[in-house]
């Protein structure tokens, strides 16, 4: 019986971390394949739990700011993402849902409640609450399903553009065939001479979900650049989220 128990626990074990170690295999090669197929399991391999509870190293350099952060990041998926900067005491706060964003600083006394133009003001870029969640995800800002793409191997990684490219911007994801989360996601603004590039170092296998380790932000224009470098430091799944907030009084608001 004890040997019979002992089979079956070590059957569990061994079939649970051979299921975790194939969801990143590192010899993957991205072989020939359709978009449709590619694209299909990019959208299969979303973040499907509840909420994150993150902490995070920022630096955040424009060429006249360079600054460190440390950075707890909380999403309650689909719904609200709460930032709270420090830097021994508390630089920022802000939380952002699908319609709103609401921002203060006791560093700075002012804060902001509006639209996504404070965020697209930090950015360089426009963004809404899903692209921006799924930017801290790994996924791609546009739904890859939605619109036929085009597919190319580049480097052993699969890249996805759409067949007919938006109006404003081109944009490009790059697809690592070992897991199908992304590797990289382009967007040129071509009229703005603008470029927004993402990159994603480091996946992580957390709680049986691919999860990035890094992510580097980088907006440039002939003028300017803004590089944010994001590594996650922790990141727990499930958790009931604290996200009350409330602008303190006597801040001066922010305007564009």
């Amino acid at each position: 019986m004890r040997f019979l128990l002992s089979s079956i626990v070590f059957i569990i074990l061994f079939s649970s971390c051979k299921t975790t170690k194939n969801m990143m295999d590192a010899n993957a090669i991205a072989s020939e394949t359709s978009a449709k197929k590619v694209a299909k399991k990019h959208f299969d391999a979303h973040f499907d739990k509840k909420s994150i509870d993150a902490k995070l190293k920022v630096n955040f350099n424009n060429g006249k700011t360079n600054q460190s952060l440390t950075v707890n990041l909380l999403i309650e998926k689909d719904k609200v993402i709460y930032i709270k900067g420090t830097k021994f005491i508390t630089v920022f706060k802000a939380k952002i849902t699908p319609n709103s964003v609401s921002y203060y600083s006791p560093l700075a006394k002012n804060y902001f409640e509006g639209d996504f133009s404070l965020i697209e003001e930090f950015l360089g870029v426009e963004i809404n609450f899903e692209q921006l969640q799924n930017l801290f995800l790994g996924q791609a800002l546009q739904n890859v399903k939605k619109e036929k793409q085009q597919l190319e191997i580049v480097n052993n990684k699969y890249v996805l553009s759409p067949e007919v490219q938006p109006a404003l911007f081109d944009i490009f994801f790059t697809i690592n065939p070992s897991h199908f989360k992304l590797e990289e996601q382009k967007i040129v603004y071509i009229d703005k001479n603008l470029l927004l590039d993402i990159q994603y170092f480091g996946y992580h296998i957390i709680e049986k979900t691919i999860f990035p380790g890094e992510i580097k932000i980088g907006t440039k224009t002939e003028k300017s650049f803004t590089n944010i470098y994001l590594i996650y430091k922790s990141v727990v799944f499930g958790e009931t989220l604290d996200t009350s907030f409330e602008i303190p009084n006597g801040y001066k608001r922010i305007e564009f």
